[in-house]
């Protein structure tokens, strides 16, 4: 997140060159992807939503997309509502983007009903993946879990590898592909030619956050070499409600 927002942003400023935006950030701890230290990462999000809206931003993202999933079917709209309040009371009130919510909305964009995912998760995070989007009627066709369990060797991860790994799935009857189901292992670089290769739309949990961040900010969602998502069809994409 912390890279490749900052990228897709910026890339905007070859159709943008007079907009600018400014990136700030807060942590919650988790150094290994298991479903307690996700548990005590969800807990420390209240605390970051207060810091952020001390610098009285415009929209917050929360960036991990397997701590939202791993607490509850549908969980991204009470995050969403839970953490957009602690903004409020802190007198800073902006939306709250969460990448998993993100990525189901940017799916449902898309008209994405049938889907293959690549995700760094070991295999049981990996289904807590695959089942919450089925409950959001997203059917997820073929998947892999390419089980990485330290937070950043995902971040080490070659994006270079993930359009071949695509490849692999069983993609010829999906509606789109989820090329890095996680904010935290890198694809943007690999987007465009993985659409290239597969023949389909292909997004990322980071490039449907950066699409409702902007919905959320009431600007319209394009970025070059963001894939089909930020092409400029959907421009104009109403944020969820």
């Amino acid at each position: 997140m912390e890279t490749e927002i900052p990228a897709i942003l910026r890339a905007r400023q070859s159709l943008l060159p007079d907009e600018r935006f400014t990136f700030h950030s807060s942590r919650m701890r988790m150094t290994h992807v298991t479903p307690e230290q996700l548990k005590a990462m969800d807990a420390d999000s209240d605390r970051c939503a207060v810091e952020l809206s001390d610098a009285r931003v415009d929209v917050l993202g929360y960036a991990c997309l397997v701590a939202i999933m791993s607490m509850g079917l549908g969980y991204h709209r009470t995050a969403r509502e839970r953490l957009h309040l602690r903004t409020a009371e802190n007198g800073g009130p902006a939306p709250v983007v969460t990448s998993a919510g993100a990525l189901v909305h940017g799916l449902h964009t898309l008209g994405a009903k049938k889907i293959v995912l690549l995700a760094p998760y070991m295999r049981p995070l990996t289904r807590t993946v695959v089942d919450y989007l089925g409950h959001e009627g997203i059917e997820v066709l073929d998947h892999q879990a390419l089980e990485i369990p330290d937070n950043l060797d995902v971040a080490a991860h070659d994006p270079a590898r993930l359009p071949g790994l695509a490849r692999a799935l069983e993609y010829a009857e999906a509606d789109a592909v989820v090329l890095s189901a996680c904010v935290q292992m890198p694809s943007l670089t690999a987007i465009e030619e993985a659409e290239q290769l597969l023949g389909k739309p292909v997004v990322s949990a980071a490039v449907c956050t950066a699409h409702q961040m902007l919905r959320a900010l009431d600007l319209d969602a394009v970025a070059p070499g963001a894939g089909h998502l930020l092409s400029g069809a959907y421009a104009q994409a109403p944020p969820p409600r």
